[in-house]
């Protein structure tokens, strides 16, 4: 008969670290061309396994993020927006979780749909979005309650800049925040996080920290800012001009030269701004990486490291300027945006230091952890169960990675990678895009046009029909939203309330000028 008598094993905590817009190159452990300073992310991906080739499934926030916790693409959940009320019977990760027996919870900038409440609030045992409550309320949250209450929420940069109205573009420049370190969005959510954690060990977590930097606004505080010269070199392709890039990248990267910087001296040229805003991007990287390696620290000496998942990720990357561009719009034109960090940690499983140069989607992450963790019940999701890849018994990955935005989509599959734009968007002509990414990495040369390379074209396209066919969901996991055709306040994009791409949008787009995503 069976011994009753000996323990189960002890389930696996899950500790999912979001950052805001970090570029994949940004990493000293991505071969430091950039020469930034994270040694508790190298850390991590020494102890782990770093895969060189994430993608997004949008190049921007709230669509990423909801694709990340349902597991879903785009084109199956309906988000595309920064905005839009909340579906609750759309799944998310931290429901099954929850149901599992798992104590849940989520802190940061969590930046997902919250009108009438926001998507997860339900499904998490604490709810702690740093800028706005569960119901949607902006200015109203835990976080800024705390820094009121201590005299010093008019020294928190980044809820005045999320807060206020941005005009034409979120603030560029960078400078030192006055407000002390151990006060950040960061440091909060952490401590927040490590709190919940201590409160019960008798179940195990699953928790994602969603950490605002190094998404603008440059704002770290001094020590990070004092670790980064003012003459520092600038990104080497800072200057490169966009020729055969599509009109809107044209159109963005003269801009960015033609934009009025914040805290300019007299005198001061491009370069002098854009080596600023480069060294707060730096700098918030590094002042980023330091809450990471505090999570770290905490699992290590809380005797939890052996018994606990960690994935390091990112919503999406930016230009930083590396292209000439300040920030993630126009973001489907690049591997700069679509392409993500992602290292994960899975005792007894990962090998440290293991690289994977197989394709991975961030639509991958929520499956996987349900399959490592024993959570069942998440065959709605898009994604793949990577467990084979992470184990080693798999090093070649999918075979394609898609990002999309409401009217073109990226592919990536073996070397290359190809944007499509209807031609609509452009009132005709061809600006598609295609590169091939082993001979140039830096996607300088623009292929699409080039007639040696149209049986490579044909195979994309064809490659993306085979996508969308065999990916959409006939049968949604949502209730339908009636268009109402009214335009989302919040959202880049001239969507319908339900966060829709209405069939008279491609034209009123191509007139918008915001934010010209595309």
């Amino acid at each position: 008969m069976p011994d009753d008598s000996t323990p189960a094993p002890r389930r696996r905590n899950v500790l999912m670290i979001l950052a805001d817009q970090h570029h994949a190159g940004l990493m000293g452990c991505a071969g430091d061309r950039y020469g930034v300073q994270t040694p508790n992310i190298d850390g991590l991906a020494a102890d782990g396994m770093r895969f060189t080739n994430a993608y997004c499934q949008n190049p921007i926030c709230t669509p990423s993020r909801v694709s990340i916790l349902s597991g879903q693409y785009c084109q199956n959940h309906g988000y595309y927006g920064l905005s839009g009320p909340a579906k609750p019977e759309l799944p998310n990760m931290f429901r099954h979780f929850k149901a599992a027996g798992y104590r849940t919870a989520a802190y940061g900038k969590l930046h997902l749909p919250e009108s009438p409440r926001n998507w997860i609030a339900d499904d998490v045992d604490y709810f702690g979005d740093s800028y706005e409550s569960a119901d949607g309320e902006r200015g109203k949250s835990d976080y800024l309650d705390e820094l009121t209450s201590l005299g010093l929420r008019d020294l928190e940069d980044s809820w005045r800049n999320f807060a206020e109205p941005y005009g034409s573009s979120l603030p560029a420049d960078a400078c030192p925040s006055k407000l002390p370190y151990e006060h950040t969005m960061e440091r909060w959510a952490a401590r927040k996080a490590t709190e919940f954690i201590e409160e019960d060990r008798s179940k195990p977590f699953c928790i994602q920290i969603a950490l605002q930097r190094p998404h603008h606004p440059l704002i770290p505080q001094q020590e990070y800012w004092d670790m980064y010269p003012h003459d520092l070199p600038l990104p080497p392709t800072i200057d490169r001009e966009p020729v055969g890039r599509p009109l809107h990248f044209q159109e963005m990267w003269k801009n960015f030269r033609e934009m009025e910087w914040e805290h300019a001296q007299p005198g001061d040229t491009f370069h002098d701004g854009a080596r600023r805003a480069w060294r707060g991007t730096l700098a918030c990287v590094t002042q980023m990486d330091d809450v990471v390696g505090r999570l770290l620290a905490f699992l290590l000496e809380h005797d939890l490291e052996d018994d606990t998942i960690v994935i390091y990720g990112s919503d999406h990357g930016a230009y930083h300027g590396i292209h000439g561009i300040s920030e993630k719009a126009p973001g489907i034109c690049s591997d700069a945006v679509c392409r993500v960090p992602m290292i994960w940690k899975v005792p007894g499983m990962t090998n440290a230091g293991e690289v994977n140069v197989g394709l991975v989607e961030n639509i991958d992450m929520a499956p996987t952890l349900a399959s490592l963790c024993g959570v069942e019940g998440f065959e709605t999701a898009d994604g793949a169960d990577i467990t084979p890849q992470l184990s080693g018994a798999n090093t070649s990955g999918k075979d394609v990675a898609v990002t999309e935005n409401p009217w073109s989509k990226a592919i990536r599959w073996d070397r290359w990678r190809y944007v499509h734009y209807p031609e609509a968007l452009f009132d005709g002509g061809n600006y598609d895009e295609l590169y091939d990414i082993e001979a140039d990495p830096d996607e300088l040369t623009n292929l699409a046009q080039d007639a040696a390379y149209q049986t490579v074209v044909l195979e994309a396209r064809g490659k993306l029909l085979d996508w969308t066919s065999a990916t959409r969901r006939l049968v949604n996991t949502h209730p339908a939203v009636k268009l109402s055709g009214e335009m989302m306040g919040k959202s880049t994009y001239p969507l319908s309330s339900d966060g829709s791409a209405p069939r008279d949008a491609q034209p009123r787009h191509r007139e918008f000028k915001l934010k010209n995503y595309l």
